[in-house]
């Protein structure tokens, strides 16, 4: 995605912080517990950190979170919700903290935002010897038939490759990297996932659709189109057209370490 692009779709989410604190899901801890696991110690960097979702995933393992955030209205929603943790105003391109000061730098749905010919160097900066670098993105699992048939009704920008099962693992694998010709800041990427999932009605997941990026994005009036295709479509599927219901979902890593 071009620079231009990236920060448009990037800085989307302000607008909408109080509907993406209420409708985006937060992450498995099984997730958050396998990207810790060869940290060399218990200090935590939410890079990219929004309203908070992966921070309350963390702090229910216990570690020490810092919470980093550049978009002024995501980081008051985050505060809000977790009044506790440190927060403070940044970008993974410009971290507001001293070298070697965590041991892990998790990032939820943010790591493809990042500018990594620059914000490499920056978390490696930051990270303690041997410190872990992993990004972690709710996928839908696709391998359901209803969920493929949402993702063919949205079409790419509200289901991008990156939220379904079947393409996450491709679309960020080299996500770590500082681009071609830079230096090597870390090493030999792993993937998992681990099974989750958000209980939704039609509404509450157009809702969250409707606080995608690609969506929001969009002319008004192909966006109310986008959404209205999707509504009538879970209004139509036996499986989400009487009350609540359970959105299958995944929650993928991508993990490697500070070289």
């Amino acid at each position: 995605m071009e620079r231009d692009v990236r920060q448009r779709h990037s800085s989307s989410f302000g607008a909408v912080a109080a509907a993406y604190a209420e409708h985006r899901p937060d992450y498995a801890p099984a997730a958050a517990r396998w990207a810790l696991e060869s940290a060399p110690g218990p200090r935590v960097l939410d890079l990219g950190a929004g309203t908070g979702k992966l921070t309350g995933t963390l702090l229910g393992l216990g570690v020490d979170v810092v919470a980093v955030e550049p978009d002024a209205a995501m980081l008051a929603e985050l505060r809000c919700a977790l009044p506790a943790v440190r927060s403070v105003a940044g970008s993974a391109e410009s971290i507001p903290l001293p070298e070697a000061s965590v041991d892990a730098v998790l990032a939820g749905n943010a790591m493809h935002w990042f500018d990594m010919s620059i914000a490499g160097p920056e978390i490696a900066r930051v990270l303690s010897p041997g410190g872990v670098l992993a990004g972690l993105w709710n996928v839908l699992d696709d391998r359901i038939d209803w969920v493929a048939g949402l993702g063919r009704v949205g079409g790419r920008e509200a289901i991008g490759p990156r939220d379904t099962l079947s393409s996450w693992r491709t679309a960020t694998a080299g996500m770590h990297l500082p681009g071609s010709g830079a230096v090597a800041w870390f090493g030999s990427p792993e993937q998992a996932e681990f099974t989750h999932s958000q209980r939704r009605t039609v509404d509450s997941l157009v809702a969250t659709i409707a606080t995608r990026a690609g969506i929001l994005v969009m002319p008004e009036q192909e966006r109310e189109a986008t959404l209205s295709r999707i509504r009538e479509f879970l209004a139509s599927r036996p499986e989400t057209s009487s009350g609540e219901f359970s959105l299958p979902m995944l929650s993928g890593v991508l993990r490697t370490r500070r070289l």
